[in-house]
């Protein structure tokens, strides 16, 4: 089943997908046991005309929503993955390489880079990984991403970040259609130089939280970006050294610019908590205001938290009409992040899912 499944992908033919899959997205395990059979796939789904490998994000993304669903709300949310990508171009696989390479040092992976050398930058990872190991392979390709945030909207980490992750999570899988995609990315986005580490010492809370604000402000798909590098970047903070970690932040902060922090007005307080189908008559009806008001009362309590995430994810799902910009669930994973992260920091939260609210309704217009 698995096999004519993916080939229905693979021809972007969504009729014969949904034939394939007919009752067996009817639980939670064979939902999610189809949903991991895709990651080599994946690593292939474009979205033209933009180089940014958005979807294999989004795939990595969408492990983080599992928690927040009842058993029988995980297969809508891997049927709209589906549907996503198979109705998108897939790029042609690249043949592993069979050659060994003796010793590869990182600096002739950003050569190949810099050269253009898809296939041998590829390879020169596979080297590197089998010589130094996945996770030391991720944390060099997370630092030479760090030095292109404004080039590449953020997505030089954002990607990086969550499709490295991905990697991490599924020992079971081979790596190789990931370093295509890393090194297709990498050549295309004329990332060829790790920057040399920017700052050494962590930002002070309030200091960071100031920070957070600010990229929490605004409308629209950059500042959107802004919250979603900045949970990117912190999804990967094992990975890094604190100096490591302090480099990113310093370059997510230029990369929010001279953009001003914008508290909530009373206009956004709380309403008294509600059920799902109150929250959705409201995002149902376009009516954002009420609909962060609902979801503001939700933020004080993980209890509530969690029902907040489960709101969100059931309607984005429930309003879903077969075309989404990825970005409707990257930047719900940034929203939820950030409201699980500064609870106890109203402004900042509340500022995230207004940030997040906006966008979705915007992309989402008739």
């Amino acid at each position: 089943m698995i096999d004519r499944l993916l080939k229905e992908m693979e021809q972007s033919d969504l009729e014969g997908v949904l034939d394939v899959i007919g009752e067996e997205l009817t639980g939670k395990d064979r939902a999610w046991a189809i949903h991991l059979s895709l990651f080599p796939l994946v690593q292939r789904i474009l979205n033209p005309p933009f180089i940014n490998p958005h979807l294999p994000k989004m795939y990595s993304i969408i492990r983080e929503f599992v928690p927040y669903l009842h058993e029988n709300e995980i297969p809508p949310l891997v049927r709209l993955e589906l549907s996503e990508y198979t109705r998108r171009p897939k790029s042609t696989a690249l043949a592993k390489p069979s050659r060994q390479y003796p010793s590869i040092c990182f600096s002739r992976i950003e050569i190949a880079i810099r050269e253009g050398e898809t296939e041998k930058a590829a390879a020169f990872m596979q080297a590197f990984l089998e010589q130094e190991g996945e996770t030391e392979l991720a944390r060099r390709l997370l630092l030479l991403g760090s030095g292109y945030l404004d080039r590449s909207l953020g997505h030089s980490i954002s990607c990086t970040a969550f499709i490295l992750l991905e990697m991490l999570a599924r020992r079971d899988q081979d790596p190789w259609p990931v370093l295509c995609t890393m090194a297709d990315y990498f050549s295309r986005g004329h990332f060829r130089s790790t920057p040399e580490l920017r700052g050494t010492d962590l930002l002070p809370d309030e200091e960071h939280e100031q920070q957070l604000l600010r990229a929490t402000s605004g409308f629209g798909i950059v500042n959107l970006h802004h919250t979603i590098t900045r949970y990117a970047i912190e999804r990967v903070r094992h990975l890094l050294s604190e100096a490591e970690y302090a480099h990113m932040i310093d370059c997510w902060v230029e990369f929010l610019g001279d953009k001003s922090a914008e508290e909530p007005s009373a206009a956004d307080g709380s309403k008294a908590v509600a059920d799902y189908e109150s929250f959705y008559s409201s995002l149902a009806q376009r009516e954002e205001q009420s609909a962060l008001s609902f979801l503001t009362g939700l933020i004080a309590t993980p209890e509530g938290r969690q029902q907040l995430g489960r709101f969100l994810l059931k309607g984005v799902c429930h309003q879903y009409q077969g075309d989404y910009n990825p970005h409707v669930l990257t930047g719900l994973g940034s929203a939820l992040w950030v409201v699980n992260r500064y609870h106890d920091r109203p402004p900042i939260a509340v500022n995230a899912l207004r940030q997040y609210l906006n966008y979705f309704f915007t992309e989402t217009a008739s």
